[in-house]
Formats: structure tokens, C-alpha cells, sequence
């Protein structure tokens, strides 16, 4: 299984969807500010505002089984 990083998740489906940053974060309610420090991988970020973007391209965050070796 292959995990990508919430980072470059939301970075290639901001594109996908042919949004900038500026765009999306007018579009989600959210700064400018946490959509680039989100894209930049920031360690410490508000769920319900990640989830406001992740909404954009219809996805969320949420609990995911971790298998077990």
C-alpha cells in the first residue's frame, strides 16, 4: 500500500481540481496562511479546517485501521 503525505495529497488535488491556494482557501473559508502551511507539511494543524479544504475535492480526514504486522 502506498500512504502519501496530507501535504502533497492536498497539493495534487488543489491542481487537479485547477485551484490555487488563494482560490482554495477563499472557497473553504479558511487564510491563505494555513493553506501554505498546510502544503508545507506543518506539524500542528486544526482538523476541522484541514477537513474544510479536504472538502473541496470531496474527501475528509478520519480514523484509518493501521494493519497489523
Amino acid at each position: 500500500m502506498e500512504y502519501t503525505t496530507l501535504a502533497k495529497y492536498i497539493k495534487e488535488m488543489r491542481r487537479q481540481y485547477n485551484l490555487t491556494q488563494a482560490n482554495s482557501s477563499k472557497k473553504a473559508v479558511v487564510g491563505l496562511r494555513f493553506v501554505r502551511e498546510l502544503e508545507q507539511g506543518k506539524q500542528t494543524l486544526c482538523l476541522d479546517k484541514v477537513n474544510q479544504i479536504l472538502n473541496l475535492c470531496g474527501t475528509e480526514v478520519g480514523p484509518v485501521p493501521i494493519p497489523k504486522e
